[in-house]
């Protein structure tokens, strides 16, 4: 049983310009990291005093330094990389604000964009990419338990809560919050929501 923090990177320009990331690699802007500052201390009130702590991460690098700031803050290891982690690819969409995504393709949760990674695509690997940062994290503490501690992205990360809600979270319309947190617990490859942080319109 191992007791899983979802959290968001921090904000980027692009975050803060409503503009479509994806896999483009965008740094964090000053106001994300200090949103990785607060989530940090969130957590440090949060996490078992007694459980091992690991960090883990997407390896885009928004994900990667709000993970760093976290693992420094809490005086843990750095954090494992995971390319499974990543955020969706959109393809033609990435860059685009989100007013011309609209007028382009419409709907956020109905368009369909050339190139764009296919939503089955993007939970299947999300759940591979979390079994094997479970799995190493286990390997790491054994035999205690690890609070393991990851640093992903907004559509990844709602594929994994709609997985394990079956569906009824995030309520359509809302995008995670940058720096929001998400508290699931995976036991014998099951995903359970036990917390939900909710989310910006």
């Amino acid at each position: 049983m191992t007791i899983i923090t979802l959290v968001r990177h921090g904000e980027t320009d692009w975050n803060r310009d409503r503009r479509v990331q994806g896999s483009t690699d965008i740094p964090l802007n000053d106001t994300g990291r200090a949103q990785a500052l607060v989530a940090a201390a969130s957590l440090r009130v949060a996490l078992p005093a007694d459980v091992p702590v690991v960090v883990a991460a997407s390896d885009l690098v928004r994900a990667r330094e709000t993970a760093e700031i976290i693992a420094a803050d809490l005086g843990v290891d750095a954090p494992e990389l995971y390319p499974d982690l990543r955020e969706r690819g959109y393809g033609e969409a990435e860059g685009v604000d989100l007013a011309e995504y609209t007028r382009r393709w419409g709907d956020w949760t109905t368009a369909v964009i050339p190139g764009a990674e296919p939503w089955p695509d993007v939970r299947a690997r999300a759940l591979r990419g979390l079994r094997t940062v479970v799995q190493d994290a286990r390997r790491a503490t054994a035999p205690a338990d690890a609070a393991l501690v990851i640093v992903s992205h907004g559509a990844l990360i709602r594929e994994l809560i709609r997985h394990a809600s079956g569906g009824e979270l995030p309520p359509e319309g809302e995008r995670l919050a940058n720096g929001s947190a998400h508290e699931m617990l995976y036991e014998r490859d099951r995903l359970r929501l036990l917390s939900y942080a909710g989310a910006v319109a």
